[in-house]
């Protein structure tokens, strides 16, 4: 487990962004990435095919259902869950290493596995994400291949479900209009590199 955050280890920080399905956690941390370089992105792992335009190692490690259950036995994730017949989870050694040489790292992921990595690693900063509303929800679950209305219903109850566990995340960001999001996404970033705890080495180098 890694040491709590602010504690001036000199570690970095870690930033879950998480929501349902559908309401743009990926897309709003590759834009914060490509405003401040210097994140790191945690490539999760799936057994769903790629989507057209997705590239491997880059948007997900597409991997067999064999290979994936083979490293949950490994320990090798620090979150893992089956969602839809697919298997999604966040690599425990990319988290580790990351953080050890003091990079700052930002992951996409269900409440599932941002409630999981709430418990194991204390210290990050939990950000849930709103679509703009209802009917743009479920429009956007179309778009993602629940075209059948079963699947469709049923991902949509998910998602209901799910934003009820927005009482316990430290930030929501309404997702209503993708530059106003990723400049909320932004602030809350700086926000949480200036807090006194995290600065608590530079603050003796002046007073010692």
């Amino acid at each position: 487990m890694l040491s709590k955050q602010g504690s001036g280890s000199g570690e970095g920080i870690f930033i879950v962004v998480a929501g349902p399905s559908g309401v743009g956690k990926t897309t709003l941390c590759m834009e914060l990435i490509h405003q401040i370089p210097d994140i790191k992105f945690s490539v999760s792992y799936t057994t769903r095919p790629p989507r057209p335009f997705e590239v491997h190692g880059k948007d997900y490690f597409f991997i067999s259902e064999k290979k994936f259950r083979e490293r949950i036995k490994k320990g090798e994730f620090a979150e893992w869950a089956e969602k839809y017949e697919f298997l999604y989870g966040t690599s425990k050694e990319t988290m580790t290493e990351y953080l050890k040489k003091d990079c700052d790292l930002i992951l996409a992921v269900d409440t599932h596995g941002a409630r999981t990595l709430k418990v194991a690693y204390p210290g990050g900063i939990f950000v849930f994400i709103l679509p703009p509303s209802l009917k743009v929800l479920k429009e956007r679950l179309m778009v993602r291949g629940a075209e059948k209305k079963a699947s469709l219903e049923k991902r949509f109850n998910n998602a209901m479900e799910e934003i009820k566990e927005t009482i316990w995340y430290d930030y929501i960001i309404l997702n209503d209009r993708l530059d106003s999001a990723v400049d909320h996404l932004r602030g809350i970033y700086l926000a949480e590199k200036s807090r006194r705890e995290r600065m608590t080495k530079k603050i003796e180098d002046f007073i010692t």
